[in-house]
């Protein structure tokens, strides 16, 4: 099981290129960052863990800034997203970033992409949070034609496009390595349908995910398709809980690091998260 490390960035914590090369440098293999444009002042969609948001959820770098100041710092590290909130980008503009990213990481970028849960976040960027499913589907799908046409169009509920040209494609074909996030038998459904692996909850339960992970993949073999990639993340991380993770067929589990203003503090975090390399 790869070890990778779940931070993200802004204004007062570690640089980007400086964060990046310490987690490389640890032996980590990937490196994984949230998404949040912005947090509305007001809102009442309840919070997944039904904690207070922590107040640098507004301050994060964007996410694909972020990762291209770390690509440009490190030169083995995978870079991801964990996870980019498709149904607030427009689906062109992210073929773009997406596409353009990969190339300037000679390809190391994987794309966790989740529908989202912050209704008035959505709103404010226009986005009614009852089709975020759809949307989002259907977005991944018109990014997918951008990123393996010359010539690329589509025409569907929520994108429409005629032809269009746009580089540079995607070094990884025909995209970089996808993973939805989520839980249950929509998403399972959605993960065998539509990418390459699942992004589990964080902190889930070891025999719990063990029971999702064998549920997902016997849909993959019913499908046809050979085991997909499972991705977790834990808050909380102890040796016992990643053999754990490894021995319900966890491919990779993400450590957080969350960024914080004592720069000291956090070089202290990733060399704790080292010991369990």
């Amino acid at each position: 099981m790869d070890i990778g490390i779940f931070t993200a960035a802004n204004a007062d914590s570690l640089p980007p290129t400086t964060l990046a090369r310490e987690i490389e440098q640890r032996g980590f293999e990937s490196m994984f960052v949230p998404e949040h444009t912005h947090i509305p002042v007001d809102f009442d969609t309840p919070t997944p863990t039904g904690d207070p948001l922590p107040p640098e959820y507004a301050r994060n770098f964007d996410p694909f800034v972020l990762l291209a100041a770390a690509a440009a710092a490190t030169s083995t590290l995978r870079l991801g997203t964990a996870v980019t909130l498709l149904a607030q980008r427009d689906p062109i503009l992210f073929a773009k970033e997406v596409a353009s990213l990969d190339v300037l990481s000679a390809g190391r970028l994987e794309l966790g992409v989740g529908v989202g849960w912050l209704r008035e976040e959505m709103r404010n960027h226009g986005t009614d949070p009852r089709t975020r499913v759809r949307l989002v589907s259907e977005r991944l799908l018109a990014a997918q034609q951008i990123w393996n046409n010359d010539e690329a169009e589509f025409h569907g509920d929520h994108v429409d496009f005629d032809r269009i040209l746009s580089w540079p494609k995607p070094v990884q074909r025909p995209r970089p390595p996808l993973l939805l996030g989520g839980w249950g038998p929509s998403t399972f459904a959605r993960v065998i349908a539509e990418a390459d692996g699942w992004l589990a909850p964080p902190d889930v339960e070891a025999t719990r995910l063990a029971e999702a992970i064998r549920e997902l993949q016997c849909l993959a073999a019913e499908n046809g398709r050979s085991p997909v990639t499972v991705v977790a993340l834990t808050n909380q991380p102890s040796a016992a809980r990643l053999d754990q993770y490894a021995e319900a067929g966890v491919s990779r589990t993400l450590l957080a690091a969350m960024p914080t203003p004592d720069h000291a503090a956090a070089l202290r975090a990733l060399d704790s998260h080292a010991s369990f390399l």
